[in-house]
């Protein structure tokens, strides 16, 4: 299943494999669900090893949000390594850049070794100041980027940007882009020749850990084995323990060709929060992408107006731009505490997670199959522990606090009107959510004038849908449950779609669980 095509990268027009579906018992060492760039690295690392692997997927490889990334490989930190400092201490600061350098040149020795053709490139990154910002900001980053010990960090007079003269900045050296659709695909060739098989079309409906571990999938066939990895996105093997953790953002990029040579190419980020992020990706003449807007998922609907504001962003910055070809969103989970969750599931044996990119998601989806693939070998990476799914970081509380506070104020759309007086005001192509007296309904109306009529629950939690009109999608203002236009799931946690519903029945609109953050010591 994908998103509208209304929505795409420029990545999105690359083939990646799409096998059989799963139609009959399977028997696997490991199960991996998801075949992204986390889960396939998890497949290949652990194929390489000897481990008998199955690879279950929705869609195609690729098929989610690995194909919706600006493919940026950054070991300069997106969240800043003073705030990862503050967050998890000096230590913390070292392992972080440790394990985003070691998953960058895993990257590129895995491309290598395999004779994967992505695109890769090593270049430097900068990190400036906007217009008034405070140069305090980047020594502070400068002096905690020392001390985590990144390679080359230094000042350089001024970013690559010929138009804006943007004042001293940090040079971080040996940073990356790929084209993540070659590299997957390329993961996925490998891992088959190692003995892999990966399965398309094929949606799981259960995760059941324990001494006999196995995963139920849609259309009744089960796997059988001794592990089971969960890399997709949002985990679906968990129902509230590392949803409370991290909150899901949608975020926006705009691609606009350039002439060729006209534009250094270099990563590119400012210290605005939110943050603006540009690379240069070196196709259809050479193209300029520039990302940001980011934003709560299902909580705002003005991603033309978003859009409007990176290209103008863009084109003050890089005059030489000329027509828009892509813009697209994508949606990243960003944890309380900055880093992501790797490694056994807190409510399950012998289940792994790979969750919490925090738009960093190559390098952590990397990083999580090297994690994992170790943890499940017996041994550990030097950075294991700073990614446990278990911890609970106290210096994180008041974003805690903050996030599941705004998860619970969803709750209220239940007492809210509907967004459309009636069925009628539903145009073809568009969907709205309908109150029907206690009841509230997602109404979808298709092009061909047929009205899709579905309850606005979200089967994870019991939040109201939101229609997203870019994507063509209900999204789940919570934590981030996603489905299509019909509403089939399309992303975790949520397992199921959204339930259909007749003119004249609906599911009550009382949520069946209360929000995570009113269940007592529920508390970082």
């Amino acid at each position: 299943m994908t998103l509208n095509v209304k929505s795409r990268s420029p990545w999105m027009s690359y083939a990646t494999p799409e096998r059989a579906p799963l139609v009959n018992d399977a028997r696997a060492d490991v199960c991996v669900i998801g075949a992204g760039i986390a889960g396939m690295t998890a497949a290949y690392l652990l194929g390489r090893k000897g481990y008998r692997v199955i690879v279950i997927d929705d869609g195609p490889v690729g098929g989610g949000m690995t194909g919706r990334t600006t493919a940026h490989l950054m070991s300069a930190i997106d969240d800043r390594y003073h705030e990862i400092e503050r967050l998890h201490g000096e230590e913390g600061a070292r392992l972080a850049y440790r394990s985003h350098a070691a998953a960058i040149d895993a990257i590129e020795d895995i491309a290598r070794h395999e004779g994967i053709d992505c695109d890769l490139d090593r270049l430097d990154g900068y990190l400036f100041l906007p217009p008034d910002g405070d140069p305090a900001e980047l020594v502070r980053e400068y002096e905690a980027g020392l001390r985590a010990g990144v390679e080359g960090l230094a000042w350089a007079d001024r970013a690559p940007i010929d138009a804006l003269d943007t004042g001293r900045c940090l040079r971080f050296p040996r940073q990356g882009q790929f084209h993540p659709l070659k590299y997957v695909s390329g993961l996925a060739r490998a891992l088959e020749g190692l003995g892999g098989v990966i399965h398309s079309g094929t949606h799981a409906v259960g995760v059941h850990g324990g001494e006999h571990p196995c995963v139920a999938t849609a259309n009744g066939a089960r796997i059988d084995c001794d592990a089971i990895v969960v890399a997709t996105n949002s985990p679906i093997s968990d129902r509230m323990a590392i949803h409370t953790k991290q909150a899901p953002y949608m975020t926006y990029a705009v691609a606009l060709r350039v002439p060729r040579g006209s534009v250094a190419k270099a990563l590119l980020w400012d210290t605005l929060d939110d943050y603006h992020y540009v690379r240069l990706k070196d196709a259809e003449g050479e193209v300029l992408i520039v990302g940001g807007e980011d934003h709560k998922t299902g909580q705002a609907h003005d991603s033309e107006t978003r859009f409007a504001r990176l290209e103008l962003w863009a084109r003050e910055r890089f005059p030489v731009a000329r027509e828009v070809l892509h813009r697209w969103s994508g949606q990243v989970m960003e944890t309380i505490d900055d880093l992501a969750y790797i490694g056994r599931d807190p409510g399950s044996d012998n289940v792994y997670v790979i969750t919490g990119d925090s738009g960093m998601g190559m390098t952590h989806g990397t990083l999580g199959g090297i994690v994992v693939t170790e943890l499940m070998h017996g041994s550990e990476t030097a950075w294991s522990h700073l990614y446990d799914p278990k911890r609970m970081t106290l210096k994180a509380a008041s974003t805690y606090a903050r996030e599941n506070a705004n998860v619970t104020w969803q709750y209220a759309d239940w007492l809210k009107p509907g967004e459309v007086p009636g069925e009628a005001d539903v145009m073809p192509g568009s969907g709205a959510v309908l109150r029907r007296g206690v009841h509230k309904v997602a109404l979808y109306r298709d092009e061909a004038g047929v009205l899709h009529q579905m309850s606005a629950r979200c089967p994870h939690l019991g939040c109201a849908v939101r229609w997203n009109a870019l994507d063509a999608t209900w999204d789940c203002p919570c934590h981030g449950s996603r489905f299509d236009a019909r509403g089939e799931v399309l992303n975790g946690p949520a397992l199921t779609g959204l339930e259909p519903v007749n003119a004249s029945e609906a599911p009550p609109v009382t949520p069946t669980a209360m929000p995570p953050d009113s269940r007592p010591g529920a508390t970082p």
